[in-house]
């Protein structure tokens, strides 16, 4: 079975109508995990959050996640000083909390092949740019100092290299020229509450599969 039909075959399952079921990974504020949380208690994301693991302690997103009723879970510096032990943890960690899919919100590592084997093609990354363009830690700010007079959102499943990986959704923003750097990056953080919950739904409902050229392919709904 190749890739693209394993992802299928696993975005399928769900047609039974058991919530999605994620294990998000934060390292900050969490507020594309509070997005999740809303969107799933207003009733417009068939998913649940399953667990939440922090690669830092003092993560506000895990006082989120303990608010809503989540599991959590941080892992030391002294695990994350080998990051291949640190996502063997995290994915044995996942698969025990049988997570249908991995979503990283404003997780600042990368993940690495114990993640990317034990959940092909179901590792989602938000970027705050239009990949390829602006890759990295500082999109918003290179996007903006650059002079470009559209950016977005981008929300793609993760592979090993950083901000790369099959592009599921993107959404522009054209930049106003009074924008200062502060009042794009607020515009920015409003789609993304938006396009991660929603892309999410779009896996829920499994109408994303990953074709053998390693593009996705969108599914009609039904």
């Amino acid at each position: 079975m190749s890739a693209a039909q394993s992802a299928a075959a696993a975005q399928g399952g769900h047609q039974d109508h058991r919530p999605l079921r994620l294990g998000v990974l934060i390292s900050g504020s969490g507020t594309n995990l509070q997005a999740i949380i809303d969107r799933i208690a207003a009733g417009t994301l068939d998913a649940e959050v399953a667990i939440v693991i922090s690669s830092r302690p003092s993560a506000l997103g895990l006082k989120r996640a303990e608010a809503a009723g989540i599991q959590t879970m941080t892992l030391s510096k002294d695990i994350y000083a080998d990051p291949i032990t640190a996502d063997e943890v995290i994915a044995s960690t996942l698969r025990s909390a049988d997570v249908d899919y991995v979503i990283m919100a404003g997780y600042m590592r990368m993940v690495h092949a114990p993640i990317l084997r034990t959940f092909e093609n179901r590792v989602v990354n938000l970027h705050p740019a239009l990949l390829p363009s602006f890759k990295g830690a500082h999109a918003i700010q290179d996007a903006y100092d650059y002079g470009v007079k559209v950016t977005g959102v981008t929300v793609h499943f993760a592979d090993d290299k950083y901000d790369c990986g099959p592009i599921i959704a993107q959404r522009a923003l054209a930049i106003d020229e009074s924008w200062s750097v502060d009042e794009l990056e607020e515009h920015i953080h409003a789609i993304e509450h938006e396009l991660y919950p929603d892309t999410i739904q779009l896996l829920a409902e499994g109408r994303v599969s990953v074709r053998d050229d390693g593009t996705v392919a969108i599914a009609p709904a039904s």
